[in-house]
């Protein structure tokens, strides 16, 4: 059975490894038309914006309501982790990512054109790490050779709290200490999966 697709990420972020013709440079909308091409739409419903939909001329508080009604019948989001996909300056729940992902994980109850009340599940959600521009990720994870099993690190203070609050999370997870006193996770141990 297909998935209603939604994708959450930093349209702007330009500080992305390069996978187009162009030599104008790459986005991080590059990455997400690359997903929409691959998308069998005879199996899969993608619920992002297209890349000609211009919602700059829309007040907030419109985009937001467009954005989750998208999200509200979707079933997997995918979060596209950029190197500059949040902003310092700024607090999370003042960027559109926190709130999406927020949204993705809510069951939210609505009345239907008939009348009768239905609830969205939570969603699934994957994370995709995109290389920076020089191809690399280690602005996000990098492997680190001190322990034995030769685990994989991630900069989770880089990235929006909630995504953060998803990971490591699994109660009861399987970890064991590495040589400089870190905890090491083994298996599935996230409600957020990673893929670079």
């Amino acid at each position: 059975m297909g998935r209603k697709i939604f994708i959450s990420y930093k349209y702007a972020d330009d500080d992305v490894y390069n996978i187009t013709d162009s030599s104008n440079g790459c986005t991080v909308r590059d990455y997400v038309d690359k997903i929409e091409d691959t998308i069998d739409s005879s199996d899969h419903v993608y619920k992002g914006e297209s890349d000609g939909e211009d919602l700059s001329l829309l007040s907030d508080e419109t985009i937001w309501e467009k954005l989750k009604n998208r999200i509200y019948d979707s079933t997997l989001t995918i979060i596209m982790i950029s190197k500059n996909m949040r902003d310092a300056l700024k607090a999370d729940k003042d960027q559109w990512i926190p709130r999406e992902i927020s949204y993705s994980l809510k069951e939210v109850s609505r009345v239907n054109s008939s009348g009768q009340s239905v609830t969205s599940k939570t969603n699934a959600v994957l994370a995709v790490v995109i290389p920076d521009q020089s191809g690399s990720y280690t602005y996000y994870t990098y492997d680190k050779g001190c322990c034995p099993s030769k685990c994989r690190v991630l900069l989770t203070y880089k990235i929006f709290d909630i995504i953060n609050k998803n990971m490591f999370n699994l109660k009861n997870s399987e970890t064991n200490d590495c040589n400089d006193g870190s905890k090491v996770y083994y298996g599935d141990s996230s409600y957020l999966s990673f893929a670079p």
